[in-house]
């Protein structure tokens, strides 16, 4: 009798397995389409009407399918809200590739010492530096002004870059040091036993290893740099400096906001940092996953 139960057992957990399965799957698609769905939305309101984006119920599939707005913003004049979008993206690009730069030359040796490098406070000292990056940026906004006007910083990008990079360099210490711990201790003293000093050890033999956790960090850094807003907002205030979060901002008017020619613009806004995470998704995702087994 128990033989013949077996295969009732056997299908019945065949069974909860397909149903545990389709629930999975549900749930990703799920997910995904809300994820997504803005996205979507973003996209078809850059190509569609001001007819079909003011239609009620709304549009997902728009009337009349146009990339004059694509067009404007890359070939309008030079004295309008389009040239500033494209000095925008130029600017963003140089701001955040600096202050990523800057903050991971800073925050590797920081984040090796406390990873590897035993002393009194250690553990209240990162948790110092990060609370710093946890203050909310309106509340330390009127000291940073009035630093930035003492030292003639205002509507530069080496002001943004130092304001960016104190925010960006605490959050590098925080990922790296837990990334850095879950290398094994021992590959460096056997690299210091053949005559490595600790730096050659770093550089030789930690930092290769530790490749997908440095990718993912300097992703999530670029990312911090890239969309800020409020920042960029109060500290530029010309062309030069100015970043595509406040150049997208003035694509409205005075009384009219062109919710198309804004789509477009974030659109454009995404591009970059999308390319960088489908370059790298495989060392971003087990930069991430590794990084997260010792805090």
């Amino acid at each position: 009798m128990r033989t013949e139960g077996r295969p009732a057992r056997r299908r019945k957990r065949r069974g909860k397995r397909a149903a545990y399965l389709v629930l999975l799957y549900a749930a990703a698609v799920l997910t995904a389409v809300i994820v997504l769905a803005p996205f979507a939305w973003l996209l078809i309101s850059s190509v569609a009407s001001p007819v079909d984006l003011l239609a009620r119920p709304l549009k997902w599939i728009p009337s009349h399918i146009s990339f004059d707005r694509y067009t404007s913003i890359f070939h309008a004049g030079t004295n309008d809200a389009a040239a500033d979008f494209r000095s925008g993206m130029i600017n963003s690009t140089i701001i955040a590739s600096s202050s990523v730069a800057i903050s991971m030359a800073v925050g590797i040796f920081g984040a090796y010492a406390f990873a590897r490098i035993d002393f009194r406070f250690r553990r209240t000292s990162l948790l110092f530096f990060l609370s710093t990056y946890m203050l909310p940026p309106i509340a330390i906004l009127i000291p940073l002004y009035l630093t930035m006007v003492r030292l003639h910083l205002l509507d530069t990008k080496i002001g943004l870059i130092v304001v960016y990079c104190s925010f960006i360099t605490p959050f590098v210490l925080w990922i790296l040091s837990g990334h850095f711990r879950t290398i094994p201790r021992d590959l460096e003293d056997a690299a210091r036993i053949d005559g490595a000093s600790r730096l050659g050890a770093l550089f030789r033999v930690t930092l290769p290893l530790a490749r997908s956790g440095l990718l993912a960090t300097a992703l999530f850094g670029f990312l911090l740099a890239w969309d800020e807003f409020l920042y960029a907002l109060i500290f530029t205030s010309s062309a030069q400096a100015k970043t595509i979060p406040v150049a997208i901002a003035e694509f409205q008017g005075r009384f009219t906001v062109d919710f198309g020619l804004v789509a477009a613009g974030g659109i454009l806004a995404a591009i970059p940092p999308l390319l960088i995470a489908f370059a790298f998704q495989r060392y971003i995702v087990s930069g991430l996953s590794s990084g997260a087994v010792k805090g």
